[in-house]
């Protein structure tokens, strides 16, 4: 697997003694955030008579935090590049610890949304920071490929195993535990980032400040208008017009970045089919997964009956395998091909979410939905390792942050508008009955998360594969 190039000197990185506590930093508060995109589903219906939510009130707990978190992640990216990604990282450890505090004594349905909104905040400076913090952490080679790996794993792990948390203290505790585990992770975080990160030397630079407002405006007015056709359908008028004017906004921000001396996200990221192609299929297999999570919740507390512990715990076939393959990947990285690997792990992905489209209410769980959860968790595994480290392919240390703001963008992107547009294609079916119609709704939702993992494959064979192909031919992959 390649790595980047041009990294700062080992010199100049932390002690070899470090690293290891350095990668624990990085990857337990990857792992934080991360988990709270997923750790709300399972709890939402306690949450929702706790505190009276509406129906569409409710919708905005996961949705406050995806549209702050989405819209200033290369905003943050850069900022961390001329400011310095120590620094910027630990704000941003600051401000999530912090906001996990309000969620947790949240009182209101209003202070949640805010509160969730302000988690978004930090994590969007909190991410990129941590990828860009680990690049210029460890060297070139084995080091650095297996810590881009478990990175990369804590990604997989992180979305599933929140399903799971989130049943389990939603059940047990309460939704608020969730949240408040946050806070002794976080201060713990906070003490040993101050004790033991090095600061790499700050790029430093003008601001892109055209760049700037143009991406995380645009981005915002893009989430946001796709999050409200989830309610209001694509073809309201707030939702025509906050796409367009994101869309516009967007064109606006590429035009800029064409020109701009030092552009906030440079373009010359794209130059690379490695990292084109990760960043698609990255943005495709999240749409596929969000829309797996969410409906597989509602099917197994609609339609089987399940509470939220036991919906949870339903999970735990993917979570568990999910866990063992994403070890198993970096010593797997070390005897096959990467791009062998992303391809494996997609058409798994896709041959159990088609097979867990076809799950009838009465199914036993086992066959129609353990067994599936297994090929997801496989693919999980396999491909999120090689999708992050196709996606900083052959950059040098100067670019890290804006790709892994990039990176952390198609990621959100992905979870946005996969379940925005999967919602929508369920939000017409009718039928017999609450379960027949939830039931249908899933066969819908699945069906069309399959599509989007075979525009996946299809994107792995047509530029990843011949990428490949001419590198390992000694030729220019791009």
């Amino acid at each position: 697997m390649t790595s980047t190039t041009g990294t700062i000197p080992l010199s100049t990185a932390a002690p070899a003694a470090h690293r290891t506590a350095i990668l624990v930093i990085i990857l337990t508060s990857y792992f934080m955030i991360i988990l709270d995109v997923s750790i709300v589903y399972t709890g939402l219906t306690h949450l929702r008579e706790d505190l009276a939510f509406s129906t569409t009130g409710l919708s905005w707990v996961q949705n406050a935090y995806t549209l702050t978190f989405g819209g200033l992640l290369l905003l943050g990216a850069r900022a961390g590049d001329i400011l310095g990604r120590r620094n910027l990282f630990i704000v941003g450890l600051l401000i999530f610890t912090v906001a996990s505090l309000l969620v947790g004594v949240g009182q209101s349905d209003w202070w949640v949304i805010a509160a969730r909104a302000l988690q978004g905040v930090g994590a969007a400076i909190l991410a990129p920071s941590s990828l860009s913090l680990l690049t210029a952490t460890f060297p070139e080679g084995h080091e650095r490929s297996r810590a881009v790996a478990l990175y990369a794993a804590v990604a997989g792990i992180g979305a599933s195993l929140g399903l799971v948390i989130g049943g389990v203290l939603a059940d047990l505790v309460s939704w608020r535990a969730g949240f408040l585990v946050n806070i002794p992770i976080g201060a713990v975080l906070v003490v040993m980032a101050m004790r033991f990160l090095v600061q790499p030397k700050p790029i430093g630079g003008r601001f892109d400040t055209l760049g700037a407002i143009a991406s995380t405006i645009g981005m915002g007015s893009l989430i946001f208008g796709i999050v409200h056709s989830t309610d209001a359908g694509w073809t309201s008028p707030v939702t025509v017009l906050c796409i367009a004017a994101g869309m516009l906004l967007l064109a606006v921000f590429v035009l800029n970045e064409w020109r701009a001396k030092q552009p906030i996200m440079p373009l010359r990221l794209f130059s690379s089919p490695y990292r084109s192609g990760a960043y698609a299929i990255r943005f495709l297999f999240l749409g596929a997964m969000a829309g797996f999570f969410y409906f597989t919740s509602q099917l197994l507390q609609d339609v089987y009956g399940w509470n939220p512990l036991q919906a949870g715990l339903g999970y735990l076939p993917m979570t568990a395998v999910n866990f063992a393959v994403a070890l198993a990947a970096p010593a797997l990285a070390r005897k096959f091909s990467p791009a062998l690997l992303l391809a494996t792990g997609v058409v798994s992905t896709l041959a159990g979410m088609f097979w867990l489209s076809l799950v009838q209410p009465g199914d036993p769980y086992v066959w129609a939905i353990g067994l599936p959860m297994v090929l997801i968790g496989i693919g999980q595994g396999l491909a999120f390792a090689p999708m992050t480290s196709f996606g900083i392919d052959g950059l040098p240390a100067s670019d890290a942050g804006a790709a892994s703001g990039l990176l952390n963008t198609a990621h959100q992107l992905g979870l946005c508008v996969g379940l925005a547009t999967l919602v929508a294609l369920g939000a017409n079916i009718g039928g017999s009955g609450a379960v027949a119609i939830a039931a249908a709704r899933f066969h819908v939702a699945l069906t069309g998360a399959s599509v989007l993992l075979a525009l996946a494959v299809i994107v792995i064979v047509i530029v990843i594969l011949p990428a490949e192909l001419r590198r390992r031919a000694g030729r220019p992959a791009g």
